[in-house]
């Protein structure tokens, strides 16, 4: 059963200032910037540490998200798992969020999965406040984002991932790389292939990480 409801006011889905992920978490939770907490079971928030140096951000939870409370937990999730241990870029170390934090999807028949539909761009925008504010709070020195409604939060509604995939992008204070999400692997004519795809931006996230690393130690070396 979802977890009781309560009224608020305007006030309490705007990120209080100076927060940890802690308290936002608990803030996120009575959000009421759109309508879509109303079919959702819950707020699904970011997780991970709050000093990782990749941040992951996908669209939207999904049905097992909204069921479990976490991001990235269900089918998507997994082959996600997998693509980050074959690029060398350990879950435990990646922050993961979603630019939509409640679940929209098309009802379904009892005891079948319900599918996502695509958030419009003033649910987006709705809960742009809270990305900034894991933005703020973690200072990733890479954010990449998961298909096109991700990219597009981060780096304007004009962002074409098709186009534009794999690239170092620069969004306010952030390095941004912009790939498909992974359910969009799952969904491929040719699973193997995307995958490969997908792998290899991956792996330039990785390789990316590793000179960010390598300037970050030489500038220490020569440091005064």
């Amino acid at each position: 059963m979802p977890p009781a409801r309560h009224a608020s006011s305007a006030a309490e889905f705007v990120p209080p200032e100076g927060s940890g992920l802690a308290a936002l978490r608990r803030a996120a939770a009575d959000c009421r910037g759109c309508e879509l907490y109303e079919p959702a079971t819950r707020t699904v928030f970011g997780a991970g540490p709050a000093d990782a140096r990749l941040l992951l951000v996908g669209e939207q939870p999904g049905d097992v998200e909204d069921r479990q409370g976490e991001p990235f937990v269900g089918p998507a999730g997994k082959l996600l798992d997998k693509a980050l241990d074959e690029a060398d870029l350990a879950r435990e170390g990646v922050y993961l969020t979603n630019a939509v934090k409640h679940f929209k999807f098309v009802p379904a028949e009892r005891g079948e999965r319900r599918i996502h539909k695509t958030p419009t761009r003033g649910e987006v925008v709705a809960c742009l406040p809270w990305l900034h504010a894991e933005l703020a709070l973690i200072r990733p020195e890479l954010v990449v984002c998961l298909g096109a409604t991700a990219a597009k939060a981060v780096l304007g509604p004009s962002f074409k991932v098709t186009e534009r995939r794999g690239r170092v992008e620069r969004a306010e204070d952030h390095d941004v790389i912009a790939t498909v999400h992974p359910s969009a692997v799952l969904r491929a004519p040719d699973r193997d292939e995307a995958y490969r795809k997908f792998l290899a931006d991956l792996r330039a996230v990785r390789a990316h990480l590793g000179r960010a690393a390598r300037r970050g130690a030489g500038e220490r070396e020569t440091a005064p």
